[in-house]
């Protein structure tokens, strides 16, 4: 079972995970063995909240391809057991970030003081660029 939170989890038999060859440099040991694990989880078909469901589903994320199903890589260690580790991090996260609903921002207006104070300024600015110019010979 993978805790997602304290009553949410998805059971190991609903992710599916392969591992894969590695990319990149690393001479022989690249080529001959699977270290890479590549994770694959769909969504429609867990078990997940119908909330999770849906806000998954709508999440721009480059990893939930259109079909729903959630694919993530994971290359960075050595090991395949810490690079399923990893995957398997890296899922959580994915899935705990749609439980986070920013609030909703109130459109504000400046006061009038802060108004008055703006236009003071640009006046002052004025100023000292009239101050700045040169004087014309026939001026």
């Amino acid at each position: 079972m993978i805790q997602i939170s304290q009553k949410v989890s998805i059971s190991d038999i609903e992710v599916e995970v392969t591992a894969i060859r590695s990319g990149g440099p690393g001479g022989q040991h690249v080529n001959k063995v699977a270290t890479a694990i590549c994770l694959k989880f769909n969504i429609q078909a867990s078990s997940l909240p119908d909330f999770y469901k849906h806000r998954l589903l709508i999440k721009k994320e480059r990893r939930i391809t259109k079909e729903g199903v959630i694919i993530i890589k994971s290359q960075a260690f050595r090991t395949q057991h810490q690079n399923k580790a990893a995957a398997f991090e890296k899922l959580v996260a994915l899935i705990k970030s749609v439980t986070y609903i920013p609030k909703s921002r109130k459109p504000t207006k400046p006061s009038r003081a802060a108004k008055t104070k703006r236009l003071e300024s640009k006046k002052h600015k004025g100023t000292q660029k009239k101050l700045r110019q040169k004087k014309g010979l026939f001026d």
